[in-house]
């Protein structure tokens, strides 16, 4: 039996096929790969351009305030990011994570906190941010 298995197994090799010689193999086609995207460079300038500000209720206290009044309000932050003229600051507790963007409202202002986003510190699910907002207040 063994023997026989054996002297198939050249046999079977003969029969798979492969890529002819000077083709192209087909592309693969995989159906979770997003669609292409047209992207969009914006273009660059050395004129200032002013943020947008976040308007949503419970964040009042928030945004507009600069990194010393943040700390006031929330403590050292742990995470303190400087890129350019912009700013993130990240505040934790047990229940979420703030995450404070501040941008110059005006060229060469101080930077002023602009946006929010807030997320569970066990999954990085997105939470309320202005009930983080109170969760973290000291």
């Amino acid at each position: 039996m063994r023997k026989a298995v054996l002297f198939l197994l050249p046999l079977l090799g003969a029969c798979a096929t492969g890529p002819v010689p000077g083709s192209t193999p087909p592309a693969r086609q995989t159906p979770s790969a997003p669609p292409p995207q047209d992207v969009r460079v914006a273009p660059s300038t050395p004129e200032f351009r002013a943020p947008r500000v976040m308007n949503v209720p419970g964040l009042e206290g928030v945004i507009g305030r600069n990194e010393t009044a943040l700390a006031n309000l929330f403590g050292a932050p742990r995470l303190n990011v400087t890129e350019g003229d912009a700013k993130k600051l990240q505040f934790t507790g047990e229940a979420c994570v703030l995450d404070v963007y501040l941008y110059p409202l005006r060229p060469g202002g101080e930077p002023s906190a602009t946006y929010v986003d807030a997320r569970r510190a066990s999954d990085g699910l997105d939470v309320d941010r202005a009930a983080c907002v109170r969760t973290l207040r000291r």
